[in-house]
């Protein structure tokens, strides 16, 4: 298939089927997701709290304006564009942004590979299950990357191929029975759920739909995106850093870094941990994901334009220095027992939570002075700044 036609088929399903499928609302949108949050998705990436929040956000393959939404309202200062190939997605993105009050916000009628018609760069460029749609992931990704702004961050999720490999056996199998009907997706989506009423309770299809994707799918639009999609390549660890070599950006890291740790599954053998001591990231990696495979269902990541700096704090002297702020990802603040950026149940002693509080507008007392009033050593605040529940400016 050509780009054209590739290009065409992704936008006639996203026409029938506008995605994603959430609820329009007359208010900002409930919560946050800290990786579309200028302030936590750099400070992730670099480890400090950025210099300037006047920035240029580019939501690459926008869909319905979910993601775009949230870029605009959890980033007050920024200037958001969104692009998408779908004029009928794009329809439904318009809409939910205005009626939101997401105003700082432009949409443009345009693929992945058409980035170079945007002025301009971008500091931060979202780009969420988009790649793995375009007929060229390589050429998608070399044309984000072309827009990036020096020392500006991009997030990207893709499939992954061990994990979805029930779904991508369903896909087949669709395709198969539609016959000539390929193409038309809401008979696509009637097939598809008829199989799995069909398979027996405990076929391996049927389970892994139950099991992982069932709650998601019971909407038409999430059914068609998985199993009716006219253009998917899924990705293992080694040809997903073809796909960043190919980028000619730095790679900063997995953004679910904890599903990347070795020690949660093979932990109890401490010899295992030891022979793994001699792979590279990638190899580990790789290791983690055949060990793994189910959990592995899709990459999300960030990736860097060079010069880029991280910080690591390990400079006694340079953390003192620091000006510490409360992440403003945080549900259940001020309470000691809160979720934090990932939404996980943090639980704070008295220490930690009084200087949590000291951290909660903070803009000019560095860390030395705020623990003058508090009983707290450097190891507890760099393991605050580690979980990203505070943001750090190094001091002048």
């Amino acid at each position: 298939m050509s780009d054209p036609a590739v290009s065409a088929a992704v936008a006639k399903l996203y026409d029938t089927y506008p995605f994603p499928p959430e609820p329009l609302l007359d208010e900002p949108p409930p919560g946050y997701n800290w990786r579309w949050n200028w302030l936590t998705a750099y400070n992730f990436c670099a480890g400090r709290k950025p210099v300037r929040q006047d920035i240029r956000i580019l939501d690459a393959g926008c869909g319905s304006g979910v993601g775009t939404e949230y870029l605009v309202h959890l980033n007050p200062q920024a200037q958001v564009v969104g692009i998408d190939l779908s004029a009928g997605t794009l329809a439904v993105a318009k809409e939910r942004c205005q009626r939101s009050g997401a105003s700082r916000v432009e949409f443009h009628q345009l693929s992945l590979f058409d980035a170079d018609r945007l002025e301009g760069e971008f500091d931060l460029i979202n780009c969420v299950g988009v790649l793995h749609h375009t007929a060229d992931p390589i050429r998608g990704i070399q044309a984000l990357a072309n827009k990036l702004a020096p020392g500006g961050i991009m997030h990207i999720f893709v499939y992954g191929e061990l994990g979805r490999w029930e779904v991508h056996l369903m896909q087949q199998a669709i395709a198969l029975l539609q016959g000539e009907k390929r193409g038309d997706y809401r008979d696509g989506v009637q097939v598809g759920r008829q199989i799995f009423a069909t398979l027996p309770e405990h076929n391996r299809l049927v389970k892994r739909e139950k099991e992982r994707w069932s709650i998601e799918n019971h909407r038409d639009e999430c059914f068609a995106d998985m199993y009716v999609h006219p253009q998917e390549i899924d990705y293992n660890v080694e040809t997903l850093f073809e796909l960043i070599d190919a980028s000619g950006l730095e790679f900063v890291g997995f953004s679910n870094p904890k599903v990347w740790e070795l020690d949660r599954l093979l932990g109890k053998a401490p010899d295992l941990i030891e022979r793994a001591q001699g792979l590279t990231d990638r190899q580990r990696y790789r290791l983690i994901e055949l060990l793994d495979p189910e959990t592995i269902a899709h990459y999300e990541f960030f990736l860097a334009r060079p010069p880029f700096q991280k910080l690591d704090w390990s400079v006694d002297a340079d953390l003192l220095a620091a000006i510490p702020e409360r992440s403003p990802c945080m549900e259940s603040w001020d309470s000691p027992t809160l979720f934090n950026h990932d939404y996980q149940i943090v639980k704070l002693n008295e220490a930690q939570s009084q200087f949590l509080k000291a951290c909660d507008g903070n803009q000019t007392q560095t860390v030395a002075e705020l623990l003058s009033d508090v009983e707290l050593g450097l190891e507890d605040v760099r393991s605050l700044q580690q979980q990203q529940l505070i943001l750090l400016t190094p001091g002048s």
